[in-house]
């Protein structure tokens, strides 16, 4: 599934930066046993297996919700105050379909010098992966300072030096439906590092419920 960026918000970054967005809307490689296999793959490790298995019932969790797909008038709102909250240059609502889908974003004024960005992002790229895959909040105010997370394609194609992200676990399956983030392209003071946190983790909890109470508002 490919997003289309609202007008005023066109995805420059799709067409500066193509690599961020050349991912299928399905995976390569489908669970044995729910689909096909991909030609020459005749085996799945018990990782991959895993992962399929997961994102499976992720996507099957999000219809059942009712959860949307694309730009979501609420979710920008979200993004927007955690922008204003955080002092952070771009914010996320980010659920894990297909690719990493921002049904919630908050970008730059269009005159600021900084990169526009669109809607979508391959599931490989980015801190948010890493907050899906352990279940906790991973602060990075400084994504040099940590040779784990710095080896990122975000760091090089936006310029990023700051990451601040949360995961939206669904209480009842324990279920991580994505993550609410904050990124910026200036560091962060190690000492300013929970305050930040802090912040976007309870802009998770606000969006959490948003999402499962049926209190949001698609465009």
């Amino acid at each position: 599934m490919t997003l289309h960026a609202q007008p005023a918000r066109t995805p420059a970054l799709a067409r500066r930066r193509p690599g961020l967005h050349a991912v299928p809307s399905q995976p390569d490689v489908i669970v044995p046993g729910a689909g096909t296999i991909a030609p020459g793959q005749e085996t799945v490790s018990d990782t991959h297996a895993k992962e399929f298995a997961e994102q499976q019932a992720r996507v099957e969790l999000m219809q059942r919700l009712g959860l949307p797909t694309e730009a979501d008038a609420l979710m920008d709102e979200f993004a927007d105050h955690l922008a204003e909250a955080t002092g952070m240059v771009y914010a996320f609502v980010n659920l894990f379909l297909g690719e990493q889908t921002f049904v919630g974003l908050h970008n730059p004024p269009a005159d600021s010098g900084h990169l526009i960005l669109g809607r979508t992002m391959s599931r490989e790229y980015g801190w948010c992966p890493a907050v899906v895959k352990r279940q906790r909040a991973l602060p990075l105010p400084d994504v040099h300072a940590s040779p784990r997370f710095a080896g990122n394609h975000v760091v090089d194609a936006v310029g990023i030096r700051a990451y601040f992200g949360s995961p939206l676990i669904h209480a009842e399956t324990g279920i991580t439906l994505g993550t609410v983030c904050t990124i910026d392209p200036e560091a962060r003071p190690r000492a300013d590092a929970r305050r930040l946190l802090d912040t976007v983790k309870a802009g998770g909890a606000d969006v959490l419920h948003a999402l499962t109470s049926g209190t949001r508002a698609s465009r």
